[in-house]
């Protein structure tokens, strides 16, 4: 049996990956396949929580919390145990983690070890946590693409044609400074020399 799962930062709508787990694999294989992904720190202790809505089923971890170890439980025992996602800590002392939804699962065995898909959005999760913010993630207000007002300057009716000609005389000023440090610095030689 193969599962789909779908991995998603919490509240970020620009960032998802998609993977194709074999049920035979562990928790374990699925952690290392992320940790190696998606660039996560190696150093860290990890801790997997298996869900049904609000409901915690299990938790796994490196160490026994009562249900097993991530490298003694199979995936498809979660999910046969009614958990439709789990909240993967990557880094549980500063409660990092990734929530990975059950979206689908179809017969076979064509995958044998956790495998990304090409489907895919948006940079790794470190860069979210760095300042970057998908454009679907800006507040409606702020939202603009390259030559287009913004809801804002729409009901502000600010003129985008006086911030042109502003630039352009900058950069006229510009210009006639450079010339100028090019005549200043111009050397002259002797032929003769």
């Amino acid at each position: 049996m193969i599962y789909q799962f779908r991995v998603t930062l919490p509240g970020i709508k620009g960032f998802y990956r998609i993977y194709k787990v074999n049920s035979a694999n562990t928790f374990y294989s699925f952690h290392k396949q992320l940790q190696a992904d998606l660039e996560f720190p190696a150093d860290q202790p990890i801790l997997f929580k298996a869900m049904s809505g609000e409901e915690v089923l299990a938790r796994y971890a490196l160490v026994n919390l009562g249900f097993g170890m991530v490298d003694e439980i199979a995936v498809e025992k979660a999910v046969k145990a009614g958990a439709d996602h789990f909240e993967y800590f990557y880094d549980t002392k500063a409660k990092k983690k990734v929530i990975i939804t059950l979206e689908g699962q179809e017969s076979g065995n064509e995958v044998s070890v956790p495998t990304l898909m090409n489907d895919m959005k948006g940079p790794l999760p470190i860069e979210f946590e760095n300042g970057y913010v998908a454009f679907e993630d800006l507040p409606q207000e702020k939202r603009k693409l390259p030559g287009e007002k913004s809801a804002l300057e729409m009901l502000l009716g600010a003129d985008d044609d006086e911030d042109d000609e502003d630039l352009e005389d900058e950069e006229d000023e510009e210009d006639d400074e450079d010339e100028e440090e090019d005549d200043e610095t111009e050397e002259i030689y002797d032929e003769n020399e």
